[in-house]
């Protein structure tokens, strides 16, 4: 065999050996993912993103919902933001970045979510706004939105 011949084929083997094992994987940003996740997806995106659960060894899916308070208070389906919340001070509590600017946005995109599944409903907003504050009141010692709310008297 040649040695043009022989650099072939082992060229070819090797390139056939790396398709079938496949190459590393690429690293990924888990904070840079968690940020997009609680800041820039819609609640309803982050709702897929919870279906689906990707990066679940490196990123805390867990939630209690609003379990001790209502998750549709006067008909309001305020649970998707609830599940959100709990995932923003979950992961960052995980990430060790949950200091209080990073917990004031976090409880902002709250009402944020809130507000958006409002759609401008007066006395949606106001429950939402009863939401929110029981998150700003007691949001920093409980791990979860709806151990918040159970602190701040609002089962």
């Amino acid at each position: 065999m040649s040695n043009t011949l022989r650099s072939a084929f082992v060229g070819a083997a090797a390139s056939v050996a790396l398709v079938f094992t496949g190459a590393p994987a690429q690293a990924v940003d888990i904070v840079a993912v968690t940020d997009d996740y609680v800041f820039t997806k819609t609640v309803g995106q982050f709702t897929t993103l919870r279906a689906e659960q990707p990066y679940a060894a490196q990123l805390d899916w867990s939630s209690d919902g609003c379990s001790y308070s209502p998750d549709n208070p006067f008909g309001f389906r305020f649970l998707p933001a609830c599940h959100r919340h709990d995932f923003g001070y979950r992961n960052f509590k995980r990430q060790s970045r949950f200091s209080d600017a990073n917990r004031l946005r976090i409880d902002d995109r709250f009402k944020s979510d809130m507000y958006g599944i409002c759609a401008g409903n007066w006395a949606c907003n106001r429950t939402a706004d009863v939401y929110y504050a029981a998150v700003r009141q007691f949001g920093g010692s409980g791990s979860s939105t709806a151990a918040t709310l159970q602190q701040a008297g609002l089962k």
